[in-house]
């Protein structure tokens, strides 16, 4: 079992956009076996709630199915036990540094060549959608690689 883990800052709009992306392109791909799929947030900030309401809008809009959740902060053991950790900006790197050292180390950017908006600031979920499909697809390509 491979173990995918999505980090942005509040775990209400990016992370769990691409965990419900990713889980859409495993199942698509018929890995869901193989791959599991998950997403926390790196403060504390959004504890509790479900997903924003433009995150679910494009959801829906692109018919990626999703199902109610609460947002949470990664914990060392999360941190530990998912194979693979994605971050969406570098201020998510900054926070998951400065709580777990050097663990954090294992984390990368989803898209490697810059950071992933966040939309509870530009409002643009149609953008921050592109961005996480592109990374999604990208991932799976090399988990498909990994698998082989």
């Amino acid at each position: 079992m491979i173990r995918v883990l999505f980090l942005c800052h509040g775990n209400i709009c990016r992370s769990p956009m691409a965990e419900f992306v990713m889980r859409e392109l495993v199942r698509q791909a018929d890995l869901s076996a193989q791959i599991e799929v998950a997403s926390a947030a790196v403060s504390r900030e959004e504890i509790g709630n479900d997903i924003h309401r433009g995150t679910r809008r494009k959801l829906q809009e692109m018919h990626i199915p999703f199902t109610p959740r609460s947002a949470h902060q990664v914990t060392a053991d999360e941190l530990r036990r998912y194979d693979y950790v994605f971050l969406m900006d570098a201020s998510n790197r900054a926070i998951l540094r400065r709580m777990f050292g050097s663990d954090a180390d294992k984390a990368r950017p989803l898209l490697p060549d810059r950071d992933i908006a966040d939309p509870w600031y530009t409002g643009n979920f149609d953008e921050t959608y592109d961005d996480i499909l592109a990374g999604c697809t990208a991932l799976l390509e090399e988990l498909r690689q990994k698998l082989r």
